[in-house]
């Protein structure tokens, strides 16, 4: 039987596969997308964003009933939780999702193959399917979107029974009574909040002596303290060294990192190893047309994503960059648009990431210290919610929004929000540096009142001391 022939071969249909693929055929492309798990949507519609928010919001949920109501008015008592309930809700979310793509293939014409997609030449895929068959489909042009998969370390290997990855973590059928957390990044933080709020002590090991990665200090400080606050327990400076599962439980082993630290051991139910995700390429056979690979593990793409073999293309989390969804989204369709002769651009300046806590912590743009390092001359506005009137009224006055921008020219360099929704209003900040507004612009735009995004405006008119008292 003679091949298949495509304009397009996706590998993967995560959010950079599926949204690049549908792109493809916008554009006239004929196009397939092979995928190996057995429901599209990669790690984010599967075990990532999707299913970890729908906990978030469950667990948000049930923390309110239990405990934040009674400043309301509203006394509830008797409070019971449902976790196979919650979980299928999250299941059922999930589901609904994931057929969506499947509906969206369908009606853009996307042919769909089901197995483990390898390169066998620049124009030639190979599928693996699940029966152990080979079927070869032609390509003019390739692209990878094979995303990644958790990191782990020496000494903490997943089992995924005691010693669990982000994906068990989403779908343990009790409360753990003691759960340790390794990493505070967004992984681990999120889903520490999920089983914290119901009813877990969590303790989070750190090996910086901050959390939230590369975000800006003054925000991740302020969340240090409001998560403290809720109950989350950290040690910050520590190198976890090994885990055990003894059955029933499992002991951590972590040192102060500093030379001759002190040695600890905790006990818990589980540990979630959260040390973020590394490149997923294994199989891919890369080295069959000469692709190459950095240090890290990710692919090596020029400003084009052409890999060394310039009809195959590489995004999301296979080259570097932030690991997020959003991201893998817009290089998805930059691709499709340069194959289709048109001018696919990402602007990497403008690409915001969230942590789902609550209060959440939304980011686009340059930190102070990187503004600092880079020897960048800037100014600073903050703003805090706690004068807010739609803070007040909703009983969440946590947190802060903070503006950078160009000592001289005013421009907007980034922005950081800590407060309820901060993943909603962080899209007005990314719109003003997309069209390259000034903190000016932003304080003299409109506001409706009340709104949690005036404090935004504020932490503008903040840059040039002209925020009002409240």
């Amino acid at each position: 039987m003679a091949a298949q022939e495509f304009d397009v071969v996706m590998i993967g249909s995560g959010p950079g596969g599926y949204i690049g693929a549908i792109r493809c055929a916008q554009l006239g492309l004929k196009t397939a997308v092979i995928e190996k798990d057995k429901t599209f949507g990669g790690t984010c519609l599967n075990v990532g964003c999707i299913p970890s928010k729908a906990l978030l919001d469950s667990s948000e949920h049930f923390e309110q009933t239990s405990h934040g109501l009674d400043e309301h008015g509203v006394q509830v008592s008797g409070v019971k939780l449902d976790l196979k309930k919650m979980m299928a809700r999250k299941e059922k979310i999930v589901g609904d999702l994931t057929g969506g793509i499947a509906y969206l293939f369908k009606k853009n014409k996307i042919e769909s193959f089901s197995g483990i997609g390898r390169l066998k030449s620049k124009n030639e895929v190979e599928v693996l399917t699940t029966a152990g068959k080979t079927e070869t489909l032609k390509a003019k042009n390739i692209i990878l979107a094979t995303g990644s998969v958790p990191n782990t370390l020496p000494g903490l290997e997943f089992d995924g029974k005691r010693i669990i990855s982000s994906t068990e973590a989403l779908s343990l059928n009790e409360v753990p009574k003691k759960l340790i957390v390794v990493g505070g990044g967004v992984i681990g933080l999120e889903l520490g909040s999920v089983w914290m709020r119901l009813g877990a002590e969590v303790t989070v090991l750190e090996y910086s002596d901050f959390i939230c990665g590369a975000t800006d200090r003054q925000m991740s400080k302020r969340l240090l303290q409001v998560l403290k606050k809720q109950g989350m327990n950290f040690q910050l400076g520590v190198k976890v060294t090994a885990a055990k599962n003894n059955g029933k439980a499992v002991s951590v082993s972590f040192e102060d990192k500093k030379e001759g630290g002190e040695k600890q051991e905790l006990q818990a139910d589980y540990v979630l190893v959260a040390t973020g995700r590394r490149p997923f390429s294994e199989g891919l056979r890369l080295d069959a047309v000469g692709i190459e690979k950095d240090a890290r593990g990710f692919v090596k793409v020029n400003e084009h994503f052409q890999t060394k073999a310039d009809n195959i293309y590489a995004i999301g989390d296979l080259i570097p960059g932030p690991m997020l969804a959003h991201k893998a989204e817009e290089e998805g369709v930059a691709v499709a648009e340069i194959i289709a002769g048109q001018s696919g651009h990402v602007n990497y300046n403008t690409v915001p990431s969230v942590i789902y806590t609550w209060p959440e912590l939304a980011s686009v743009g340059k930190t102070e210290e990187q503004l600092k390092e880079e020897g960048v001359k800037y100014k600073t506005g903050t703003f805090p919610f706690t004068p807010n009137g739609r803070a007040k009224a909703m009983g969440m006055t946590e947190g802060l929004a903070k503006v950078l921008a160009d000592e001289k020219t005013d421009k907007i360099l980034g922005v950081h929000i800590l407060g309820p929704r901060a993943s909603d209003m962080i899209a007005e900040a990314v719109m003003a540096m997309e069209f390259g507004g000034s903190a000016e612009d932003l304080a003299r735009a409109f506001h409706a009142h009340p709104t949690l995004s005036e404090v935004l405006r504020e932490a503008a008119l903040n840059v040039d001391k002209l925020a009002r008292e409240m």
